[in-house]
């Protein structure tokens, strides 16, 4: 029998209220996610279930959807899934909503005298097509430019990289990526010579101790959180919050450390004081795997337009390293950091002991940072000295914000610097990938254009005139957005935006292409712990929504490069990714075969003779290494980590009489990102329907300021007013603030600052000057 509408409302009704109970009986200790999931799935349902990653966060929970009728009606998690292992958060559970939002684009629409007009898709891209003709024609090929973000299917990456970098010849190709994953990117790469977690989701089931630096995983990544719980309730680990606000992960925890915003640099130097002063270095793997070097410092903010810099590492000894941390010893980093000289040796005494297996995890509060390469090191330098890492449980682990920023963005290499296997620099890596895309190797130029900051200050000044923007939504999520909003709408400047939804960034678009969003189309996303996973498509996109690659694809086809992309329509993802497979047919990076993606859900790379490894650099696991030793560190010529030493530097903007309060940003766990998708799923949109201002109980009090009173945000850049939030969600340390930036109508990031980390420049959302008001 045939369900009818009014059974498939209540349906989803009725799992929207078990999904929500259960994703929120998460966030406190001691409870797991519960089994509610089946509850609302009628016994008798006819529903075909498929299996694929969840659309949002970069954990990668696999999910099974059950379609019927052509419509997605059910979801639940999939219990083959090592990842999630069954278990979905409030908007895994919700995710198919995101596909039926009343508002969805549908058609191509196209500005003609400042008003949209709907035409088709053929006259659309034949549009985007001859601009981009022009533009290169009346201004080189650097004006032209896309966008994308880690969203982006590996496929649409691919072919983003291959018609921009290696048909067109321009390295003006960024993604969103750099403004959450740059720095661990750049804290991988100087620190160990190649990109990514050398562990994975398992150490999580041996790890004694968990330290989460400036990480409110309990929202951001709840699933993993909840095992964090589950092994606490299990085998009792520890699990240590260090961060500058107290969050639900917190409450959660059982231990809360606060410091000052930035201060984490010199806590961390104070922690590896403490190890070597207490002789809990393991020496021997220090002397065979590790080197020690120093760096530029004093390097600036990336303020300024057209800022460059290039490190200039220098080889020490470990004396002279252990000289350099007598400056941070517990006492003096106390009275920087606010952290009590007790506490940063409780930190340092885990992971001191050689007996207790640590593993440290964080996020944007260590990534969104002026000096965030420089946290990312002094991390790994913590698991070096002690030599806990790259083995089951003890492992520094940097979580993701997006689905596939590792498979699209780090992986793919959809950065300017970057290729599929290696970087635009360097000349055998050049010709490699002109070899498989088939164009001369002179194509690719050999110098990186614009990060993503500067980018937009490029098409603010005109040095950029056609912009491609897909799968984001950069009119939210750029700081300082005022200067690139206003430089995006001048004129003589050309913006694409393909997406699913009307955004502030489809507000600034002369042409808007309808995206077909997740299932319903094919692809493949590549999560935190280098697991690829595949996709079918399950449904059929609405109107003439096309994805994201077979919009490219046509492009490209359209200005001539049709030998470069011969693909099928039918069949053009498997090409895709055969193709791409041959970029990383090797021992370190090999990608694993469709029919294995397919097969299972997903693949950890380097996937070698049908196996995934799980712990790089460690010979046990890792077939690449082959230095004979038990660990061995390929990325580096030597075959050794660099044990890097970064001091504490200031950041970029600090209170002061005029603005006296720190300012922070972040999300919130009803929503992801720019809540594009989410703000359009009716029980999270409730749930969570504004941004507001948190303030601590103290300075709400003297200000006579309490809960849903209009506060007025003032900084350099501007002001906004918002409701405040006291002693709810989260709570602020004194004379600190925190705004989450889902809000399109609450646009925090008009008054942040786009100082970024010169290494890796990714910008710092979590500090600025601010002053508060009630409005």
């Amino acid at each position: 029998m045939q369900t009818t509408l009014t059974d498939r409302r209540s349906f989803l009704k009725k799992m929207a209220m078990a999904s929500a109970i259960a994703a929120a009986a998460s966030m406190f200790p001691g409870i797991m996610f519960a089994a509610e999931q089946e509850k609302g799935i009628p016994k008798n349902a006819n529903l075909d279930w498929k299996k694929g990653p969840c659309r949002f966060c970069g954990v990668g929970c696999g999910v099974l959807v059950g379609t019927e009728n052509g419509k997605a009606v059910a979801v639940k998690g999939d219990p083959n899934s090592p990842v999630n292992k069954g278990l979905c958060c409030v908007k895994g559970y919700h995710s198919i909503m995101a596909l039926y939002g009343k508002d969805r684009l549908t058609h191509p629409l196209v500005k003609k005298n400042g008003r949209y007009v709907k035409t088709s898709m053929d006259e659309a891209l034949d549009l985007i097509a001859s601009k981009m003709k022009e533009t290169i024609a009346e201004h080189g090929k650097d004006a032209v430019s896309i966008y994308g973000s880690g969203q982006w299917t590996i496929p649409d990456g691919y072919a983003a990289s291959k018609l921009f970098k290696g048909c067109i010849g321009t390295n003006n190709v960024e993604a969103n990526a750099r403004l959450c994953m740059a720095s661990a990117v750049t804290g991988f790469l100087t620190s160990f010579g190649l990109d990514e977690p050398m562990g994975c989701y398992e150490d999580i089931d041996h790890a004694d101790v968990f330290v989460l630096w400036g990480n409110n995983m309990a929202e951001m990544h709840p699933v993993l959180f909840s095992r964090l719980l589950d092994q606490r309730l299990k085998r009792g680990v520890k699990i240590i919050d260090f961060a500058t606000r107290t969050t639900r992960t917190s409450t959660a925890a059982d231990k809360s450390i606060l410091f000052l915003p930035q201060t984490d640099l010199a806590v961390a130097n104070a922690i590896c004081y403490e190890i070597i002063k207490n002789g809990w270095v393991n020496n021997s793997f220090v002397e065979k795997h590790c080197s020690f070097s120093k760096g530029l410092t004093n390097m600036g903010y990336g303020l300024e337009d057209n800022y460059t810099f290039t490190d200039k590492p220098e080889k020490i000894s470990f004396e002279d390293y252990k000289t350099f941390l007598e400056d941070y010893t517990p006492e003096k980093v106390s009275k920087l950091s606010g952290v009590s000289v007790r506490d940063i040796k409780y930190m340092a005494s885990y992971y001191g002991d050689p007996n207790k297996k640590v593993m440290s995890l964080w996020c944007m509060g260590m990534n969104q940072h002026t000096r965030g390469t420089w946290i990312n090191n002094l991390v790994y330098n913590i698991h070096l000295l002690t030599g806990k890492i790259s083995q089951p449980g003890n492992s520094p682990f940097s979580l993701t914000g997006q689905p596939s920023a590792c498979g699209t963005v780090r992986e793919v290499g959809t950065l300017t610097h970057k290729l599929p296997h290696g970087v635009v620099m360097n000349k055998e890596h050049r010709e490699f990938a002109a070899k498989i895309w088939g164009v001369p190797a002179e194509n690719i130029p050999s110098k990186p254009t614009y990060h993503t900051v500067e980018m937009f200050r490029a098409l603010d000044r005109g040095d950029i005139r056609f912009m491609w923007i897909q799968v984001t939504n950069p009119m939210v999520t750029m700081p300082k957005l005022k200067r690139y909003r206003d430089g995006a709408k001048k004129e003589g400047r050309f913006i694409v935006v393909s997406d699913v939804y009307p955004t502030p960034t489809t507000d600034i678009a002369d042409v808007i292409l309808p995206s077909a969003m997740w299932i319903e189309r094919e692809g493949m996303y590549g999560n935190s712990e280098r697991r690829t996973q595949y996709f079918e498509q399950m449904v059929d996109p609405p109107g003439e929504a096309i994805s994201d690659t077979w919009q490219l694809i046509e492009v490209a086809k359209r200005l001539g490069y049709e030998k470069q992309f011969p693909y099928k329509e039918e069949t053009h993802i498997e090409e895709i990714y055969t193709e791409y497979r041959k970029h990383h047919d090797n021992i370190k990076h090999n990608m694993a075969p469709l029919e294995v993606l397919k097969s299972q859900s997903g693949a950890i790379w380097p996937y070698v003779d049908g196996k995934s490894t799980k712990w790089r650099f460690n010979a046990k696991y890792d077939p690449a290494c082959s230095n004979g030793e038990d660990f061995h560190f390929y990325g580096k010529p030597d075959g050794k980590a660099i044990i890097w030493q970064r001091p504490y530097e200031p950041a970029a903007e600090e209170p002061d009489n005029e603005y006296p309060y720190w300012l922070n940003t972040g999300r919130v766990v009803e929503h992801w990102h720019t809540g594009s998708m989410t703000r359009r799923i009716p029980v999270l949109h409730q749930a969570m329907p504004h941004a507001y201002v948190e303030l601590h109980p103290d300075d709400a009090e003297r200000m006579q300021i309490k809960t849903g009173d209009a506060v007025r945000l003032t900084t350099r850049r501007g002001e906004i007013t918002l409701p405040a939030s006291i002693n709810e969600r989260g709570v602020p340390a004194p004379m600190q603030v925190f705004v989450p930036f889902f809000d399109e109508n609450i646009l925090i990031n008009d008054i942040t600052l786009d100082s970024f980390c010169p290494i890796s420049k990714e910008p710092d959302y979590k500090k600025c000057a601010v002053r508060v008001e009630k409005a």
